[in-house]
């Protein structure tokens, strides 16, 4: 990282604090194991004129594993659905699936492919389309922005994952003009406004940065409509804390190494370890502070990141189907950007139960997060990310730990009563 005047003498321009598709000036080579991250450019201005220095931090977007022509090789939904619990969600004789939701998925530039590309994802692993998608602006308009190959893949991965695990809800993907945060956040503002909305999914971020608590009110529910959530990617550069993964607004999602074993006894996919991953985004914000309902796990006096966890190690990644980049197919993806639109199905399942049983949907649920059972939750207590380690308890890799979805969605919606855990398994810590 370059370095010039001290950040006390720069102005922040928000306008120019932007994301690229550039991996820190080269171009993404296309081999197994590129673990080579995609930068994100933030440039401080003066009043006048632009500093030379441009320090370089790591965006939230994509970790590949192209798979040569060999067809789709990460994980199934199947498998990620059995191994995290979504397959035994119900509300009654309904099944939980995040039926009545919109998933608002809020990235930059246009995929043009993304109907197509979601099709064969869905036609692959046996899924129905969603009720309904919707490609929108960052205003909510029908004139797209231009196409970029790397944010289309984040794109395909954010849509399919998001269905996969919500696959009743209605999904609307709102795309920025550009990467700055200001084209972002005017299609965070336009996604929390939209009519059905319960869950904003942002796979995206910067670092930690004064001046950030002005843009916090950005995540939070607009007066009369009903409650948003807005779920954040926690970063792909080990003890990093990014924004607006660090806004107290925002439910953050770290990264995690998810090892599945085919279970015998029940002809279904469960974890057989989860430990942290070592480029795990996390850490203190030095200008965010810390929330009452973190002062249970943490004392630093600022708020801390993530919140919670989810499967985003590369080589235990996810199968994404995108014809856009130059890729051209299926593709294996990673970083913590897997969990954040997974961690959004999650909500949206939840506000499900929540409107079957006549409560409102779920806004800024932090506090009710963090208050929830430890059988919510597998603990992660080995592995480590830069100076942070995983231990018993809350931790700055993996939060309060990764989700037992169908024991997380029956907490926060107030529905069903806990059952057991699979056979040979319980819902304590695993390494």
């Amino acid at each position: 990282m370059k370095t010039g005047s001290p950040l006390g003498t720069w102005r922040w321009l928000l306008s120019n604090v932007k994301f690229s598709a550039r991996q820190n000036g080269r171009r993404r080579k296309p081999v197994i194991n590129d673990f080579s991250p995609i930068a994100a450019e933030v440039q401080h201005l003066e009043s006048r004129a632009m500093l030379s220095s441009v320090p370089v931090a790591v965006s939230n977007l994509i970790f590949t594993h192209p798979n040569s022509g060999s067809g789709n090789q990460g994980y199934t939904p199947t498998q990620i659905r059995e191994a995290y619990g979504f397959n035994q969600i119900s509300f009654g004789n309904v099944a939980g699936n995040g039926a009545g939701q919109t998933i608002a998925i809020v990235d930059a530039y246009n995929d043009p492919n993304i109907a197509s590309d979601l099709a064969m994802f869905d036609q692959t692993y046996g899924l129905a389309a969603p009720p309904m998608l919707t490609v929108v602006n960052q205003t909510g308009g029908t004139a797209l922005p231009t196409t970029d190959a790397g944010w289309a893949l984040e794109e395909s991965l954010d849509v399919e994952w998001a269905h996969a695990m919500a696959p009743g809800a209605t999904i609307m993907l709102v795309t920025a003009n550009s990467s700055s945060l200001t084209d972002l956040l005017a299609a965070v503002n336009y996604a929390k406004n939209a009519a059905g909305v319960s869950v904003v999914s942002m796979s995206w971020g910067t670092s930690d940065f004064s001046g950030e608590t002005v843009y916090d009110s950005s995540f939070t529910t607009p007066a009369g409509h009903q409650g948003v959530t807005f779920v954040a990617s926690a970063g792909d550069t080990a003890a990093l804390p990014e924004w607006p993964a660090v806004s107290p607004n925002v439910l953050s999602v770290g990264g995690t190494t998810l090892n599945l074993i085919l279970n015998s006894a029940t002809g279904q996919w469960t974890r057989s370890s989860e430990t942290a991953w070592n480029a795990s985004g996390g850490g203190n914000s030095a200008f965010e502070s810390e929330p009452t309902w973190q002062r249970s796990v943490q004392s630093s006096g600022f708020r801390s990141t993530p919140d919670v966890a989810y499967d985003a190690n590369p080589s235990t990644g996810f199968s994404v189907y995108d014809t856009v980049g130059s890729i051209g197919g299926w593709t294996d993806v990673g970083g913590t950007s897997a969990g954040a639109p997974q961690w959004a199905a999650i909500i949206a399942i939840a506000d499900q139960g929540r409107v079957s049983h006549g409560l409102a949907t779920l806004s800024q649920p932090n506090a009710a997060i963090y208050s929830l059972s430890s059988s919510a939750f597998i603990d992660i207590t080995s592995g480590s990310a830069g100076k942070n380690t995983a231990h018993v308890g809350y931790d700055l890799v993996t939060g309060i730990g990764s989700p037992v979805a169908n024991l997380v969605v029956q907490q926060l919606s107030g529905t069903g009563s806990t059952p057991p855990p699979p056979p040979g398994q319980t819902w304590t810590s695993l390494s």
